[in-house]
C-alpha cells in the first residue's frame, strides 16, 4: 500500500492538513462503516437476546487481543476502558494509597493523570520532566512513578522503562500520546494506559489499561463486567486477568469501529510516522521556535511570534490546517501520524 492509497482511507485528508491526532485522530472509512453497520443492526434487529449479547462479548475479547498485540502483551493483561483517565483511576484507587505514600510525577502531565493522582490520597511530588530530576525525587516513601511516555506539552519522550529499572519503583504510564504514534512494548510495564480515539484513530470513548500483574491490584470499583460470579449479599468473584477492572459497557459499534481502526495501518506506519514528525520538526525550526527535542514521537510543539497560541491556531484552522494550542503555555502543537504527507507539513510551515 502506498502512502497515497493509505491516505485515501481518511476522507478528511482530502481537504484539511489534519495535524491533531494528539486530540482526536482522523476516522478511516472502514472505521465509520463498521460503526454504522452495527448501528443499523441494532436499529433493525434490536439490542436483545443471547446471540446479540454473546456477539458483543466476543467483540470485547477481540478488542483485548488486538490492543494487547499492539503493545506486546496478551489479552489477559488488558482491560477495556473509556479513556486514559479511566485507566489511571483504576490503578490509583486499587493501590490503596495513604498520605504516608508518595507519588512522583512531572510538571508536564495532563489532567487525565493529574486529577486521579490528586484524588489518590497520596502525597504528590512534582518535579521537572527530566530523568535525573525524577530519580532525585524518589524517596523510601515513593510507591509509584506516574509519567507520560510522551509529554502532551512538548512531545518529549520519557525513558519510562529505564526510570523503572533505575528507581526500583512501579510506574503508571500515561500512553495517550505514545500508543499508535510510535512502536510501544508494554510487556514489562506495571501499568500502561492507551487511548483509542487519538493515534489509534478509533471511536470516541475507547481505550485500555495494561496491568502487569492483575491479581496484585485491588478491584476498587467493581462493575458487572468485571465479575465472574456474585451473591445476593454483594460478595463477588473477580474475572481472571485484567478484565476484572473493566468499568462498564462498550457498544457493538464502538468495539467494531475500534477493531476496524486497528486493522487500517500499513506495516510501514512506524517508520513513516517517525520520518513525518522529524521532517515537521526540522522544517518548522526554519520558521519558528520549536521546543520539541529530536527523537520525539508524533508531537511537535512550537511558539509563533506576535500571536497567542489561540490566535495562531484559529488562523491556521481558517487556512485548512488543524493544530491545537496547549492551555497554560505559549505553545502550539502539531501531530504527525503515519498518514501525514510532506504536503501537509509544507502547508503548515508556509502558514506559520
Amino acid at each position: 500500500m502506498s502512502l497515497e492509497e493509505a491516505r485515501a482511507r481518511f476522507p478528511v485528508l482530502d481537504h484539511l492538513a489534519y495535524l491533531n491526532a494528539g486530540t482526536f485522530g482522523p476516522l478511516a472509512r472502514e472505521t465509520a462503516d463498521a460503526m454504522a453497520a452495527e448501528g443499523r443492526r441494532d436499529l433493525e434487529l434490536g439490542r436483545l437476546g443471547k446471540e446479540w449479547f454473546e456477539r458483543v462479548l466476543a467483540l470485547r475479547e477481540e478488542a483485548r487481543t488486538e490492543l494487547g498485540a499492539l503493545v506486546g502483551v496478551g489479552p489477559e493483561r488488558v482491560a477495556l476502558t473509556s479513556s486514559t483517565t479511566d485507566g489511571c483511576n483504576i490503578v490509583l484507587a486499587g493501590l490503596g494509597l495513604t498520605p504516608e505514600d508518595e507519588i512522583v510525577t512531572t510538571t508536564d502531565e495532563h489532567f487525565g493523570l493529574l486529577g486521579p493522582l490528586h484524588a489518590s490520597g497520596a502525597r504528590i511530588v512534582v518535579t521537572a520532566p527530566d530523568p535525573d530530576a525524577i530519580l532525585a525525587a524518589v524517596t523510601p516513601r515513593t510507591r509509584l512513578l506516574a509519567l507520560s511516555h510522551v509529554l502532551w506539552t512538548t512531545g518529549a519522550v520519557l525513558p519510562v522503562e529505564e526510570l523503572k529499572a533505575r528507581s526500583g519503583v512501579p510506574v503508571l504510564v500515561d500512553g495517550a500520546q505514545s500508543a499508535g504514534a510510535m512502536a510501544v512494548d508494554a510487556s514489562s510495564a506495571d501499568f500502561y494506559t492507551l487511548s483509542g480515539q487519538k493515534w489509534l484513530c478509533g471511536p470516541d470513548s475507547t481505550g485500555a489499561l495494561v496491568v502487569g500483574e492483575p491479581e496484585r491490584l485491588r478491584v476498587a470499583a467493581p462493575s458487572y463486567f468485571g465479575q465472574a460470579a456474585y451473591e445476593p449479599t454483594g460478595d463477588f468473584e473477580s474475572r481472571s486477568g485484567a478484565a476484572r477492572f473493566e468499568p462498564g459497557w462498550h457498544s457493538a459499534g464502538s468495539l467494531a469501529g475500534l477493531l476496524a481502526a486497528l486493522r487500517v495501518p500499513p506495516d510501514w506506519r512506524w517508520e513513516r510516522a517517525r520520518r513525518a514528525a522529524a521532517t515537521c520538526r526540522e522544517r518548522l525550526a526554519t520558521r519558528v521556535d520549536v521546543v520539541t527535542p529530536a527523537g520525539q514521537a508524533g508531537l511537535v510543539s512550537f511558539r509563533v511570534d506576535g500571536e497567542t497560541p489561540v490566535e495562531a491556531t484559529a488562523r491556521l484552522a481558517a487556512a485548512g490546517i488543524v493544530v491545537r494550542d496547549i492551555p497554560h503555555t505559549d505553545l502550539v502543537r502539531a501531530s504527525c501520524g503515519w498518514w501525514t504527507s510532506d504536503e501537509d507539513i509544507e502547508r503548515l510551515v508556509e502558514a506559520v
